[in-house]
């Protein structure tokens, strides 16, 4: 089998345990907690209590989903998943471009300029130094899943550029796209896109959808094509209650999709317990939405799919 690459080099997928495929350990300043002040995540013995509270409890892997130029923390990632023995996955790609100051150079640089940036960072090595201007420093630390955002103006130039090189880096490589969905964006538009373009639906895991997409049918028809879903909206109570979560995921595997689902919580500074002790915590799926699946019904074996299986599916087949 392929192996995945984290932080600390290429892992067997047999070792990677309880996973979860969309988290944010660490964040510096940047545009992004400018407008947003929960999205910063700076100080580092923070985020390795948090990493450790998540090994204590059964954790083995989260995927860091920031992005370079975007205040991505590359070797604060290594350290703290040396020191918690947590396996951390690293993103390259974009995010949404409102989290970009103007002029920079996710939005200046050429598709094939921005191809060889991302590919570069999944095959030798992430750079920091490139989060104002591009002055990159090779951290020889690989990044190992191009993450990419959809916001709701769609694909404009700008965005089309961006999701082709994303894309073809990520077929290069033989890694996932993880997309985030933007409320009021249109992801089926954006496989239509992307499948048109060559690239094929298990390559795609698509994030957000269970605050992002009210109508579950759309979902449904996403999966029939073979992408992943990741959901996240557990704990999130602004959006709705892990009861109205549990039964979105009910309705996906009765639809027979539970091979092609994830899970995360998609963690910012407000929900991270050593940031903000009435936060959840990045252990809330293993200490308190498990045990509610359980006691909704669903079984062990579809437990570890969603949380083991399916991203190892996801991260080693074949592109």
């Amino acid at each position: 089998m392929k192996r995945i690459m984290t932080v600390c080099g290429p892992e067997e997928g047999d070792n990677l345990g309880f996973c979860q495929c969309h988290e944010h350990l660490a964040i510096s300043k940047g545009v992004s907690s400018e407008k947003n002040p929960v999205l910063l995540m700076e100080d580092e013995e923070k985020s390795r209590k948090e990493a450790l509270r998540l090994k204590k409890n059964g954790g083995g892997t989260v995927v860091d989903a920031q992005p370079g130029g975007c205040s991505r923390m590359e070797e604060v990632l290594q350290r703290i998943s040396k020191e918690a023995h947590i396996h951390i996955i690293a993103s390259t790609g974009f995010h949404k471009l409102c989290f970009y100051p103007e002029h920079h150079w996710v939005m200046e640089k050429s598709q094939e300029e921005l191809y060889e940036i991302f590919l570069h960072e999944l095959t030798e090595g992430m750079y920091s130094g490139i989060d104002r201007e591009f002055q990159p420093k090779d951290t020889k630390i690989r990044a190992g899943i191009v993450k990419m955002a959809l916001d709701k103006e769609g694909l404009t130039p700008v965005y089309r550029k961006l999701f082709l090189a994303g894309a073809y880096a990520a077929g290069d490589a033989g890694v996932p796209m993880m997309i985030h969905i933007e409320k009021d964006s249109d992801p089926a538009g954006l496989f239509r896109f992307l499948k048109e373009k060559g690239f094929r639906a298990e390559q795609m895991i698509f994030c957000h959808m269970d605050r992002a997409v009210p109508e579950l049918l759309v979902h449904r028809e996403l999966l029939e094509e073979g992408i992943f879903l990741e959901y996240d909206t557990i704990g999130r109570f602004q959006y709705h209650s892990d009861e109205r979560e549990l039964e979105i995921f009910r309705f996906m595997i009765d639809g027979g999709y539970e091979d092609q689902l994830l899970f995360s919580l998609d963690t910012t500074r407000a929900r991270l317990k050593s940031y903000t002790p009435e936060g959840i915590g990045i252990d809330y799926l293993l200490t308190d939405f498990v045990p509610k699946m359980l006691a909704f019904g669903f079984t062990e074996q579809q437990i570890h799919k969603i949380s083991h299986d399916n991203f190892i599916r996801a991260f080693t087949a074949e592109n």
